[in-house]
């Protein structure tokens, strides 16, 4: 019986603290993310993932040494700037994203891949969490040949090693288009009037605050002290 009450709970958190139910329930401010100058962005590369909804995914970049600017969006889909609403009701092919330019002088396409597998699950398909669909799948989206055999070698590592108990379900895909998310999202776990949001409070904290633990030595210096989510 406890075991049952236990996961009728879970299965009410999933209903009620999921990524796409939580903005639904919240009208929120407008917020431009911060656009770097060319000058700014010379010499970066890029790196786009998705792994399960772009507010934990991108918050998590963010903190990171030598990451220069995090964008979230929607990727490896068809549909022509997409909104929100389309990509979460999975009409769109569409995953939540996160576009990456990171300098690779001071971090490595490998050090991110390490990155993102710890950030997230990669053997759940199709579903991160209380988040289920195609649109919060578990993908790395290569930009030029060697990122995309530096995925699969690290793929090959990981299960090489049984790093999780179940088969990675990761896709590796070309890159094609990024579209970016509409400029509420963007840095929506940073800004003071998301902090209430249900599932910044039961999901995104916990990952964020996992992962700064964890990479704490490689968190940019204004995190590294910080014991705070944010």
């Amino acid at each position: 019986m406890i075991r049952l009450q236990h996961f009728s709970f879970l299965i009410l958190l999933m209903v009620l603290f999921s990524c796409a139910d939580a903005n639904s329930r919240k009208t929120q401010t407008a917020h431009k993310p911060v656009q770097l100058t060319p000058e700014q962005l010379a010499g970066t590369e890029m790196a786009t993932f998705a792994g399960g909804c772009f507010w934990c995914t991108e918050a998590v970049f963010e903190r990171v040494q030598g990451v220069k600017q995090v964008i979230s969006g929607y990727a490896g889909g068809t549909e022509k700037n997409p909104t929100y609403e389309q990509v979460s009701n999975g009409e769109t092919g569409h995953a939540e994203s996160v576009q990456v330019y990171y300098d690779p002088q001071v971090i490595s396409y490998p050090e991110l891949l390490e990155m993102f597998f710890y950030a997230h699950d990669p053997t759940t398909l199709n579903r991160q969490g209380p988040d289920v669909g195609r649109q919060y799948r578990s993908a790395i989206f290569y930009h030029n040949a060697q990122q995309q055999q530096q995925a699969q070698a690290y793929i090959k590592e990981l299960e090489a090693k049984k790093a999780f108990a179940n088969k990675i379900v990761t896709e590796v895909k070309p890159y094609t288009t990024f579209w970016p998310a509409e400029d509420y999202h963007q840095d929506y776990y940073d800004i003071a009037e998301n902090q209430s949001n249900p599932y910044i409070i039961s999901v995104t904290a916990p990952k964020v605050n996992k992962f700064m633990q964890h990479f704490k030595a490689r968190l940019k210096p204004q995190y590294q002290q910080s014991q705070a989510v944010r």
